[in-house]
């Protein structure tokens, strides 16, 4: 048993090395949930943006934990969310797609147009309390490089999951202004 653990373990490193690897990994949710609570430290002052940037929070989480069941049910609220809300309506669109994705990868390609639509929302949006963080993947989609927004500085890559959790770096912080 511990020769197969040894092998299992040097083949998941070597992976790692390869961003052309497709693996699943498989996450316990509580760590989503952890992930998720750093969300109440936002508040913005419209509740409908409020629902959309929880809902972002909640597919970005299920994103990070390689969940897809989770971030296609987090991306069918956030489109419901974002197609009332005015001026949001191709953006409600992006996440139809990411909701009747056929798999994780193809949520993750969709999660980048996604981000950089709700990045320049959040940017104008009015946050009472707490920062966004712009977070940067230079890795992600093939090389071009994935954004999303965060409610913490630790970066949890949802480009990557457990495949490079740690990859990236906070470019801009969204703060409230007093």
């Amino acid at each position: 048993m511990r020769k197969y653990l040894t092998i299992a373990v040097i083949a998941i490193a070597a992976s790692c090395t390869n961003p052309e690897a497709k693996t699943v990994t498989l996450k316990d949710s509580s760590a989503t949930t952890a992930a998720s609570d750093s969300t109440a430290n936002v508040k913005l002052k419209n509740d409908t943006v409020q629902n959309i940037y929880n809902g972002y929070e909640s597919l970005k989480n299920a994103l990070v934990g390689t969940n897809y069941k989770a971030a296609q049910a987090a991306a069918g609220t956030l489109h419901t969310t974002l197609a009332t809300f005015k001026g949001c309506e191709s953006t409600a669109v992006t996440a139809d797609k990411i909701a009747k994705a056929k798999d994780i990868a193809a949520q993750r390609a969709a999660f980048t147009s996604l981000s950089s639509d709700l990045i320049a929302m959040f940017k104008h949006a009015d946050l009472a309390e707490g920062t966004i963080y712009v977070q940067h993947c230079p890795m992600a989609n093939k090389g071009d490089g994935g954004d999303w927004l965060a409610s913490a500085k630790k970066i949890e890559n949802p480009y990557y999951g457990d495949e490079m959790m740690d990859c990236g770096a906070v470019v801009e912080e969204i703060k409230a202004t007093k």
